[in-house]
């Protein structure tokens, strides 16, 4: 395995990636974006699933599998081979970290559970990741983010009252199961400092989707019935949400009753609503968000984009455009940024990779390696 530059937070870990699709992937990536040598162990003819997702971008990549494997290296073993077994298993006895997940009691099968392989590096920390956890009448049962989002009730706070329920554009539980799951990871590592002991760390897709709830769950259990749906609005604050203007969408954020002052009687020249006692207070408004917010909408509807943000951010008030999404990602902000790499290795058209979120000492984490292609490489 190679090492990191020095200076990156996690120079000097390996981390042996035994996971596929999206949520394990993603987690072993971000300790690679921290710095960590992360070899992805994929089957040599098909690789991981999502070789075949998305856009292809490369001769075995793609859009979907670039997004959770840069900063990786792959090698392509056979696990239904007594020698593939036994190469990850070296790998194992000098890795820092493995991330695996398979169908629950999958990697034991395999003699790669964590017993097995913590038996001859105790300092292993072993990372599972699962749909249900390993325990309960559910252990068994294959976890995919959309089922997750549906029984753990993402769906029904989502979207607009009047329409169904409805999933998020991305899939939340996968991403943010890798996101927990490298964070548990990183306090592993800071426990071993101290203990000098590895750690078994488990997550579950649906325990992640139950997190995200967040308030909406817990407005659900205090209330002992589902939150209404607020679609683009916030279902506490009043104004914040996505509002037209004459030429375009852009979200507007009334965070207190000051700002609600302002916006009365700077932005949309409207003092009497300022003044009236149903809109005094966030909770009157609240409240009393049926009779506000028409009033809002059809003054906003009467400017133009531009006229509205300036005025406010003049009055202080957070406001921005609603664009598309290629459109984001090509603004001046997101170059400003040094959010997108462009990479023009290979043969065809250029490679776009985003560049991990983090930065150190002013400086941003770097793409130091693109999401591999598939083939047999040597592990190291």
């Amino acid at each position: 395995m190679t090492d990191a530059p020095s200076d990156l937070p996690l120079a000097g870990v390996r981390v042996l990636d035994l996971s596929r699709i999206l949520a394990g992937p993603w987690c072993a990536m971000v300790l690679g974006d921290l710095g960590a040598d992360v070899v992805k162990v994929e089957h040599p003819e098909r690789g991981d699933d999502t070789r075949d997702w998305g856009l292809r971008t490369g001769r075995t990549t793609t859009s979907y599998f670039d997004a959770v494997n840069r900063n990786k290296r792959s090698v392509s073993i056979d696990l239904a081979t007594p020698e593939g077994l036994a190469q990850v298993k070296a790998m194992a006895r000098d890795a820092d970290i493995v991330v695996q997940n398979f169908k629950t009691g999958g990697a034991d099968k395999l003699g790669l559970g964590y017993e097995a392989l913590a038996a001859e590096n105790p300092r292993l920390i072993y990372c599972s990741i699962s749909g249900y956890g390993s325990e309960g009448p559910e252990a068994s049962r294959p976890g995919y983010d959309l089922l997750v989002q549906g029984e753990a009730g993402l769906m029904a706070l989502n979207g607009e009252a009047e329409r169904p329920p409805l999933k998020f554009g991305l899939a939340a539980v996968d991403l943010f199961t890798g996101q927990y799951a490298a964070q548990a990871l990183l306090a592993a590592l800071y426990k071993r400092e101290r203990t000098g002991k590895g750690s078994r760390v488990e997550l579950a897709l649906f325990d992640s989707g139950l997190a995200l709830t967040s308030y909406y769950g817990l407005e659900a259990l205090v209330q002992g019935i589902d939150p209404p749906r607020y679609g683009n609005a916030h279902p506490s604050i009043v104004p914040y949400g996505v509002f037209d203007a004459q030429d375009g969408a852009l979200v507007i954020t009334v965070g207190n009753n000051a700002q609600f002052q302002r916006f009365c009687t700077s932005v949309i020249g409207r003092p009497d609503l300022a003044a009236d006692p149903r809109f005094a207070t966030n909770l009157e408004r609240s409240r009393n968000r049926a009779d506000l917010l028409p009033e809002l909408r059809a003054e906003l509807a009467r400017r133009t984009r531009a006229e509205l943000l300036a005025s406010l951010r003049a009055a202080g008030i957070p406001a921005g455009e609603v664009l598309g999404l290629h459109e984001a990602l090509t603004s001046g902000r997101a170059q400003r940024a040094g959010m997108v790499v462009r990479s023009e290795e290979g043969a065809g058209a250029p490679r776009y990779i985003l560049a991990p979120p983090y930065r150190f000492d002013g400086a941003r984490l770097p793409v130091r390696a693109l999401p591999p292609e598939l083939e047999a490489t040597n592990a190291g």
